[in-house]
C-alpha cells in the first residue's frame, strides 16, 4: 500500500473514532495513537488529568541531546449544523475525506503519525531526540492536556511545532487573549417608580458605549489585525416590573505582541468609571500573545521542506488564540503548521484535501529528516 493509500485510510479510521469535546472523550482515540506507535517499536505512553482525558507522548532518536517537540491534538469539536456527510463515516468524495475533525485536527495528526511511520521503517537516524505529544482538550483551552504536559515537564523540549493549522500557513505570532466579566451594580425599586433606583442595564449600556471603538495605542504587527474587543454575553434584572440593580456582560480583548494586559484593564476600568463607581471586574481568562523572529531555524527549516515539494507556504500570525502561547512560559520557541483545508476548521462538512495530506507527510518527513538545531 502506498504512503497516500494508507495516510486516508488512517484518518477515515482517526475520524470515526468520536472524541468530540465535550461531548465525549479522547480515551479511545488516544489508546488507538499508543499502540500504533507502540507497533512501529516507538516508546509510547497514555497520560491522563482526568478520568478519559487521555494524552499520548512518544520518543524516537537520540535519548541524548536536543529534543524537537510536534503535537496534534486529538479532541474535536461538537458536531453542531447541519451536515450532508455523516460526520462519523469518514466519506471519500471528489479527492476529499468527508468528517467532523477531518480538518481540525486529524488530517495533522494522520500526517504526523504517518511521516513517523515512514521514519521508523526506514530507521531514520536523527541526530536529536523526536517527542510526539498528541494532547487532549485544545478545543477546551489545554487545561487537560498540553498544560499540564508541559507545567509537570513530562514533556521537555527545545523546540516546537505544532501541528494545527491549515494550507500549510507557518504561525510564527499570534494575539493575546484577555476575557473579563464586568459586574454593574444599582439600585433596585419599583418598576413604576423608577426615580428610585438605579438602573444598573442602562449604566451597563452607557459603559459599552464607552467601550466601543480603539481600545488604546498599539504596536504595528505586519501579521496580525489591529486588537479587538467582543461584548460576548450581558445579563441583567430579575423582573419586567423591576428596576435592576445588577447588570453583568463579558468582554473579549483580542491585543498584539507589545501591549499589556494590565494597560488594557486599567484603560476599561478608567471608561467604566465615567459612567459609575459601582463595579467590579473579574479576569476568566487570560493567554499572553506571542511572536518568534520569522528568521528563527524553526520557520527556515520548515519552509525549505515546503518548497523541496513545490508547496506554496506563507508566513502568517493567528488573531485566535492557539497553543504556542503555552510553550512561551517554558522558554521554548514555537511554531505552528500544518495541512488541513482552508475554512473547514468547525465547519459542517469538514472536509480535507487529498493532496495536502500527501504533501504534508512529504513535507513532515524530509522536515523531521533534516531537522539541524541552530
Amino acid at each position: 500500500m502506498s504512503s497516500q493509500k494508507r495516510v486516508i485510510e488512517l484518518l477515515r479510521k482517526l475520524i470515526r473514532i468520536d472524541s468530540r469535546n465535550p461531548g465525549s472523550n479522547e480515551r479511545e482515540i488516544a489508546v488507538f495513537v499508543n499502540n500504533y506507535l507502540a507497533g512501529l517499536g516507538l516508546k509510547s505512553r497514555i497520560y491522563e488529568f482526568a478520568k478519559g482525558r487521555s494524552n499520548v507522548v512518544a520518543r524516537m532518536g537520540e535519548k541524548k541531546g536536543k529534543s524537537l517537540l510536534i503535537t496534534p491534538h486529538l479532541d474535536t469539536v461538537p458536531c453542531g449544523g447541519k451536515w450532508h456527510y455523516p460526520p462519523f463515516a469518514a466519506r471519500v468524495q471528489r479527492n476529499r475525506v468527508y468528517g467532523l475533525g477531518a480538518t481540525d485536527c486529524k488530517a495533522n495528526l494522520a500526517v504526523g503519525l504517518e511521516a513517523i511511520r515512514n521514519l521508523a521503517k526506514d530507521k531514520v537516524k536523527l541526530g536529536y531526540n523526536l517527542i510526539f505529544a498528541a494532547t487532549a482538550d485544545e478545543e477546551c483551552g489545554s487545561r487537560l492536556g498540553l498544560v499540564p504536559l508541559l507545567e509537570k515537564r513530562i514533556v521537555q523540549a527545545d523546540f516546537a511545532v505544532a501541528l494545527d493549522a491549515e494550507e500549510f500557513d507557518v504561525i510564527i505570532t499570534q494575539k493575546g487573549l484577555l476575557q473579563v466579566k464586568v459586574k454593574i451594580h444599582g439600585k433596585r425599586a419599583h418598576g413604576a417608580y423608577p426615580w428610585m433606583g438605579v438602573n444598573a442595564i442602562e449604566t451597563a449600556a452607557k459603559v459599552i458605549h464607552q467601550i466601543q471603538g480603539s481600545i488604546i495605542r498599539f504596536p504595528q504587527n505586519a501579521y496580525l489585525r489591529p486588537p479587538t474587543v467582543n461584548l460576548g454575553t450581558i445579563k441583567g434584572g430579575d423582573k419586567v416590573n423591576i428596576v435592576p440593580d445588577w447588570c453583568d456582560f463579558e468582554l473579549d480583548f483580542r491585543f498584539l505582541p507589545g501591549m499589556s494586559p494590565r494597560g488594557l484593564l486599567a484603560e476599561l476600568k478608567k471608561r467604566i468609571k465615567k459612567c459609575t463607581h459601582r463595579f467590579e471586574v473579574e479576569i476568566t481568562d487570560l493567554q499572553q500573545p506571542y511572536y518568534l523572529d520569522e528568521e528563527h531555524c524553526l520557520v527556515g527549516q520548515l519552509r525549505r521542506a515546503m518548497s523541496r515539494f513545490a508547496v506554496k507556504s506563507f508566513i502568517r500570525g493567528s488573531e485566535g488564540a492557539t497553543v504556542i502561547t503555552f510553550f512561551q512560559r517554558q522558554k521554548i520557541p514555537a511554531i505552528a503548521t500544518g495541512f488541513g483545508s482552508s475554512g473547514c476548521a468547525h465547519a459542517a462538512d469538514e472536509y480535507a484535501d487529498i493532496a495536502n495530506l500527501q504533501k504534508g507527510v512529504q513535507v513532515l518527513e524530509y522536515f523531521l529528516k533534516n531537522f539541524k538545531f541552530a
